[in-house]
């Protein structure tokens, strides 16, 4: 018995070791040398019923020196310190086939030390044509949720997508586009480390909070993405087809107010 007991626990250890070490869509990270070794969580473990702030430096605070990142994205060709070194590594991207239908790439852009992230799905027609994110009606829906509602300027948050290249006729992210995608969006979120990410929509949200739940349902949680909080809530373009929903999303900013200001 005890022998049995034994060589289900190390099962058990090397299972977590294993998840632990892989994105939502099964991408094995390659962790760093000085890196202390992750510990596995279950989806049900990285979502919190409620904020909590206790880890967050208040408003204003000086930031510390960033603990080391717990991983390397893949393909990292290392010595990026900036955004604008993410942005020579994407350089022409064609890691996917989605290359072969966009005008431009849309890296995203605002605030490289913004304490607030936005994540969204991918370009529409407008950001495609212009190359910048966030610029259509959705945009600037978003712009409104922040300069109108929650009282900051758009200038000092961050807004990238999952996807920095349109998906024709602005269909779903397939999930051979989002990890190609991927290691880009990683850097990006560990040179600026903000405290706390907004996924807007099923496909950030999702792989933010390493859940396949829909939007619905881990809306009004709370996440954890290696010490940042997330904050999933709806696409600014379902709030355009279901005005009703701006309550919710309402909502979900007061959570993110309320965890920046602790």
């Amino acid at each position: 018995m005890r022998e049995e007991l034994a060589a289900l626990l190390a099962d058990v250890r090397e299972r977590a070791r294993m998840f632990a070490a892989l994105t939502t869509v099964g991408v094995t990270r390659a962790p760093l040398a000085s890196a202390a070794p992750a510990t596995a969580a279950s989806s049900a473990g990285n979502i919190a019923a409620a904020p909590s702030a206790s880890a967050l430096p208040p408003t204003g605070s000086v930031r510390a020196a960033p603990a080391p990142w717990p991983f390397v994205p893949m393909g990292d060709p290392g010595g990026l310190t900036d955004l604008p070194g993410v942005v020579g590594w994407a350089g022409d991207c064609r890691r996917c086939k989605l290359a072969g239908t966009r005008t431009n790439l849309v890296f995203g852009q605002g605030n490289a030390n913004a304490d607030l992230m936005f994540v969204g799905e991918a370009p529409g027609a407008d950001e495609d044509e212009q190359g910048l994110a966030f610029v259509g009606r959705a945009g600037q829906l978003l712009t409104d949720i922040i300069e109108k509602g929650m009282k900051m300027s758009r200038a000092d948050v961050y807004i990238a997508n999952i996807l920095m290249c349109r998906p024709p006729g602005n269909r779903n992210p397939e999930p051979d586009e989002i990890q190609s995608c991927q290691p880009f969006l990683e850097k990006k979120i560990e040179l600026i480390r903000p405290r706390v990410i907004v996924g807007l929509g099923r496909f950030p949200s999702q792989w933010l909070m390493k859940t396949e739940e829909p939007i619905g349902r881990i809306r009004g949680r709370v996440g954890d993405y290696h010490g940042i909080k997330v904050v999933p809530t709806y696409h600014p373009a379902y709030l355009l087809r279901n005005p009703s929903a701006k309550k919710d999303v309402w909502d979900d900013m007061k959570v993110v107010l309320s965890l920046l200001a602790s």
